[in-house]
């Protein structure tokens, strides 16, 4: 099987969404945008303000409800991620992964971060990228030291 054939795939079992849309579902509580794109590019063109940043490598463990690593937002299956990657290819292979993994909600931005800039949605640029989750860890705002 070609990587188009599995693109293809892999899209055919998501509601893919436009950024706009993308944006405002993730307004819900139940649902979260995760960026997968790597430092390099998110230090270049910018982040979606609230956005969940994994690395691909680890986005399964960190989603899914039942692991060990994951994240203090990954509390159930029904949530719905929105996975964003530069262009929209990736984060189609990644939605559909999780989806295997039994998150049914998981799906992806059209176009992605070049789209959501196109769409002239907001994005922030900082002089140091988001670091990436990791297990158990929260949300940036909500680191406490002790």
């Amino acid at each position: 099987m070609s990587i188009d054939a599995l693109l293809a795939r892999s899209r055919a079992g998501l509601h893919r969404l436009p950024p706009a849309e993308a944006w405002s579902a993730a307004s819900r509580t139940d649902t979260f945008i995760v960026d997968t794109r790597p430092e390099f590019q998110r230090r270049r063109d910018g982040e979606v303000p609230g956005a969940i940043v994994i690395e691909r490598n680890q986005l399964e463990w960190r989603l899914d409800p039942l692991c060990d690593a994951r994240i203090p937002e990954a509390t159930s299956a029904d949530i719905q991620w929105i996975i964003l990657c530069d262009e929209g290819y990736s984060s189609s292979l990644a939605a559909s992964s999780l989806r295997q993994i039994g998150l049914a909600n998981a799906t992806d931005v059209i176009g992605g971060f070049q789209a959501w800039i196109t769409a002239g949605l907001q994005v922030i640029r900082q002089a140091t990228p988001t670091r990436p989750r990791g297990p158990g860890e929260p949300a940036r705002g909500e680191l406490t030291y002790g």
